[in-house]
């Protein structure tokens, strides 16, 4: 009889995920948990199963961009695929955005809302994407102290409701780029009372959203950054049609093929304000908090879902006599991407944690310094080892992960997204020197890592400890030996904020790891501390400017 192999299957996401179990048990009170624990479990079920199955099955549905209708009329009217209608109503009912809002569990809710979203994000076919902007705009409304617009938007945004709640876009990238949003070509001018927006977005996600944040400069503006200010924009008519928006084409882009990502013409769209008419991009700054936030916690599912059915795989397919988990190479592989994969967890949950405590009201002078140098750290970070662990687990799957129907291939395509969106690596290396700029933001840091490292008992995690110490160290030398050379600071910006978060990382893996054991928990994290502390934590080095001006030019 011929072979057929069997493909790789998924456990129910929840009971099958002992770091998330783990974490929890750490995190929330018992009651907190118990209340909790059944939805959990029903959309770690729901994950594994039919909207795995569904996501497999819909793999070539994609967003239809239809311009016209049959009688010459403009419409403009984007069809997305049914995962992504299911998507939508799973969002509202489970709270995949109102949870933080709700604010049942104070400065928990962020880590309530995001473990959900661990939970069911990495079959939703980067549902995120649209939820993660819907997010940031209810935080930067709130933020902005513009009672109207967030009387109007935020309880849409925030319902449970899947016929009331609205997503939101978030609107900067044009053709002059979307890093240097000071260059902005789009253009505010009054209308009477009312201001109209002209310009063209490059970039906008989510464009079925119901309304979007985005940046313009009003005429009267002068160049840069602080003459951009932040607009809120409706996109639609009561009759559904657009608000003198041209959509000009979706774009064909190499992952999250799912989302409905445009390029807009804005012919007078109407618009309002949200704060002031300067310092767009200082106002949009929660948005970007929230998004980068989401960013890390996305490469958290992304990872544990590569690990998830790689290990399921290993199981099932044999080669040279024996399945590929008793494979020693194989199995190696396996441990030194699993490792990576609790170490993304461990500083997304961590992001979360500050992110919930700042919003609750709860969070101390150090954690509110702690988060804004975390942010760009933890987005940077976790957006490298995602990718990395995405390619490394299709590669265990031979040339199965090569095969696009088996869906593995769109694993990756989607993972190096990560790095991109919401600030690339070298953008955020150098806002990771702004934010360490900040008088206390270091020492914040550092006392972080301390703390996290001083716990540790077992005589292996405390060397893995000194490892973290060290590179952390090493980090903070080199930056101050660098100060007054402003190339070589910038030359160096990517490795130094690599090495404070793999750091960081490292130092959570050993805090988690010794509360394993001393609860009397699998020594699975203390396995994972120790295989990570001898992975490259310390990236600090200092290349030749000359030669890096000649490689660089060719």
């Amino acid at each position: 009889m011929a072979f057929f192999q069997a493909p790789p299957k998924l456990d129910n996401q929840f009971d099958s995920d002992a770091l998330l179990r783990e974490y929890l048990s750490r995190r929330f009170p018992a009651d907190a948990l118990a209340t909790h624990e059944e939805e959990y479990r029903h959309l770690g079920a729901l994950a594994a199963g039919p909207l795995y199955r569904e996501m497999l099955a819909d793999r070539q549905n994609e967003p239809v961009l239809t311009q016209w209708d049959p009688w010459g009329h403009r419409i403009d009217a984007i069809e997305v695929s049914p995962l992504w209608k299911k998507a939508q109503v799973i969002a509202a009912e489970h709270g995949l955005v109102a949870a933080a809002y709700e604010q049942k569990l104070g400065g928990l809710s962020r880590v309530h809302q995001f473990v959900l979203n661990y939970l069911v994000q990495a079959s939703l076919d980067v549902y995120s994407c649209p939820l993660a902007m819907t997010d940031g705009a209810a935080r930067t409304l709130l933020d902005s102290g513009n009672r109207e617009l967030s009387d109007l938007a935020v309880p849409r945004l925030t319902s449970r409701d899947p016929d009331v709640m609205w997503t939101s876009g978030q609107w900067m990238t044009e053709r002059t780029g979307g890093s240097d949003v000071g260059l902005s070509e789009t253009i505010a001018r009054r209308d009477g009372d009312a201001w109209r927006l002209y310009g063209t977005k490059w970039f906008t996600s989510a464009t079925t959203s119901q309304m979007a944040l985005t940046l313009a400069r009003p005429e009267d503006n002068g160049p840069g950054g602080r003459g951009l200010a932040l607009f809120f924009v409706q996109l639609r008519n009561a009759d559904g049609s657009m608000r003198n928006i041209a959509v000009n084409r979706l774009k064909d882009k190499f992952g999250t093929r799912k989302v409905p990502t445009a390029e807009l013409s804005l012919e007078g769209t109407p618009a309002v304000p949200v704060v002031g008419l300067r310092d767009g991009i200082k106002n949009i700054a929660p948005m970007l908090n929230i998004t980068r936030t989401w960013n890390a916690m996305g490469c958290a599912w992304a990872a544990r879902r590569s690990i998830a059915l790689a290990r399921d795989y290993a199981h099932r397919r044999r080669a040279f006599g024996a399945p590929l988990a008793e494979k020693p190479l194989h199995v190696d592989t396996l441990a030194s991407l699993a490792a990576e994969a609790e170490a993304v967890f461990l500083l997304a949950f961590l992001a979360a944690e500050l992110c919930g405590k700042r919003e609750a009201g709860e969070a101390t002078e150090r954690e509110e310094l702690l988060f804004r140098v975390l942010t760009p750290i933890a987005k940077l970070t976790t957006a490298k080892q995602a990718v990395a662990i995405a390619s490394e687990t299709l590669e265990s799957f031979g040339g199965a992960g090569y095969i696009e129907d088996t869906g593995l291939p769109r694993i990756l395509a989607d993972a190096q997204v990560m790095p991109i969106w919401e600030g690339t690596t070298n953008v955020l290396s150098l806002d990771t020197l702004r934010a360490l700029a900040q008088p206390g933001a270091g020492q914040a840091l550092a006392e972080e890592i301390e703390a996290r490292v001083s716990s540790a008992t077992q005589p292996a995690l405390k060397a893995a400890g000194e490892i973290a110490r060290r590179a952390f160290g090493h980090a903070l030398s080199w930056a101050q030996s660098a100060a007054e050379d402003r190339p070589r600071m910038e030359a160096g910006a990517r490795r130094f904020a690599l090495t404070l978060g793999r750091s960081l990382e490292l130092s959570l893996l050993i805090d988690h790891a010794s509360w394993c054991l001393d609860h009397g928990r699998s020594p699975r994290a203390a396995a994972a501390a120790q295989r990570f502390s001898r992975t490259t934590i310390d990236h600090i080095d200092d290349f030749n400017l000359d030669e890096t001006a000649l490689l660089s030019a060719g």
